[in-house]
């Protein structure tokens, strides 16, 4: 398992990027804005790994930025960790097994959610290319909030 990013929702992309880069000292290593689903994504990384979060996507703070107003309550501006693993399918099992709730299941073989104990979301992706989809995931509707 290799962590990625964590990613936090903010109202300002301005002003957040104004603190995490000007005053944290934070460096932009990618965005990707997306105008049908209306948001913008900007990628951060400490100045030490600048390298690393160009060439391997990690470690990074994601900021999200939904162009439609949303009033974040109840902690839903922190959005999840994530981390890459070897094996989704391996990993969902593994932590299914375990009694962990698999909300959103690999179906296409790329990306999970699961929840913590505290209800943190947690993505799981697919390092490197997904896997071709496979059951029983592939028809696994989602469960709950992810």
């Amino acid at each position: 398992m290799k962590y990625l990013h964590t990613m936090v929702r903010v109202t300002d992309l301005d002003a957040s990027l104004e603190f995490y880069c000007d005053k944290l000292g934070l460096v932009e290593a990618s965005r990707t804005e997306n105008p049908g689903g209306r948001f913008t994504l900007v990628f951060l990384c400490a100045p030490g790994d600048e390298a690393a979060a160009k060439a391997n996507k990690a470690p990074m703070v994601e900021l999200t930025y939904n162009w439609d107003p949303e009033a974040y309550e109840g902690g839903r501006n922190f959005g999840h960790l994530a981390y890459a693993v070897d094996d989704i399918y391996a990993t969902c099992q593994r932590l299914k097994d375990k009694g962990v709730v698999i909300n959103r299941p690999p179906r296409d073989g790329r990306m999970a959610f699961v929840r913590s104990p505290d209800n943190i979301s947690i993505e799981l992706l697919q390092a490197g290319p997904a896997l071709a989809p496979a059951e029983p995931w592939a028809s696994m509707p989602n469960v709950g909030a992810w």
